[in-house]
């Protein structure tokens, strides 16, 4: 039987939000596919695909995303307390 890793780790509930408006904000821009999006938007793809999972969060590559939807960090932020 295969153990669990004790060093699995468990995602803040704040970058998991962030990763989903990501995604959404992506989506709603007319791109269904993360890859068309980050090759369209001159960003590397498997970066932007982590960042939409969460799971490579850091905030220099948040702003390159915010600049490439043309947004900006207070509409971005607007609806999180």
């Amino acid at each position: 039987m295969a153990k669990k890793s004790e060093d699995t780790k468990v995602l803040d509930p704040r970058i998991n939000r962030i990763a989903k408006k990501l995604e959404a904000i992506r989506k709603e821009k007319g791109y269904t596919s993360y890859e068309n999006f980050a090759i369209d938007k001159g960003l590397p793809r498997m970066q932007y695909w982590r960042m939409e999972k969460g799971t490579n969060f850091q905030f220099e590559s948040l702003l390159k995303i915010l600049d490439a939807l043309e947004m900006s960090l207070a509409d971005f932020f607007e609806e999180f307390e």
